[in-house]
């Protein structure tokens, strides 16, 4: 990480750490999403938040960490989502809807997110690998998954016997698939999968398969 001492303030005006590095993660999160991490610059993001490259390197160290911390904070509001997650007082099969539900939420209210997650897969997930915070970080929705699903087993509504992982998976498709693919979906089949006009038909379609999937007979097979 590269040291930088922090530069002079213009005409000696203190500004507020926590709300420079916010703007400078906002901006910075718009850019990268949008040029991904090869096409993004950090002299574009400093002109934008109307501070300087010097000041990014202060608080950052580089373009790298800058994009590790930008990446740290997008997975850091669906992991605080799914941490007040409040699916004890629901039936299994009420709260793995639930849980369905908020994800295919939060994708479509987050499409950055999406596209920073598909430049990061581009690169191998190299600065995931490299940050601790996402390292420590975790998905507190597997822990919820893990619960209902054995609370829907001992009571007999959830007849597959299936892996939280797998079907954290399972959800997440089909919503990063709806907002990631959209474009060429449409272009494809001439469907809009974010039309606002059809959004409930896919929230409900996602719940249902997931239900179909837990209490389906595989004894058959």
């Amino acid at each position: 990480m590269t040291s930088v001492e922090e530069p002079a303030r213009p005409n000696g005006r203190i500004r507020d750490a926590v709300r420079t590095r916010a703007e400078i993660l906002d901006v910075a999160t718009q850019e990268f999403a949008r040029a991904g991490y090869d096409g993004a610059r950090v002299d574009e993001i400093a002109a934008r938040t109307r501070t300087t490259k010097r000041m990014i390197y202060y608080y950052f160290g580089g373009k790298e960490q800058l994009f590790t911390a930008v990446l740290e904070r997008s997975y850091g509001v669906i992991r605080e989502a799914e941490q007040g997650l409040d699916v004890e007082h629901l039936d299994p099969v009420a709260a793995i809807r639930r849980l369905a539900e908020l994800t295919f939420d939060h994708h479509e209210a987050h499409p950055d997110f999406i596209r920073l997650v598909s430049i990061e897969n581009i690169h191998g997930a190299a600065h995931i690998a490299g940050s601790e915070k996402l390292g420590r970080i975790g998905s507190p929705a597997l822990d919820v998954i893990r619960r209902i699903l054995e609370s829907g087993r001992e009571s007999g509504l959830f007849t597959a016997d299936v892996d939280a992982v797998d079907l954290h998976a399972m959800i997440s498709s089909f919503c990063f698939f709806r907002v990631a693919n959209r474009h060429t979906f449409g272009a494809l089949f001439g469907r809009d999968l974010v039309d606002p006009a059809q959004r409930e038909h896919y929230r409900s379609m996602l719940g249902d398969m997931v239900i179909a999937y837990l209490t389906a007979d595989r004894t058959a097979g």
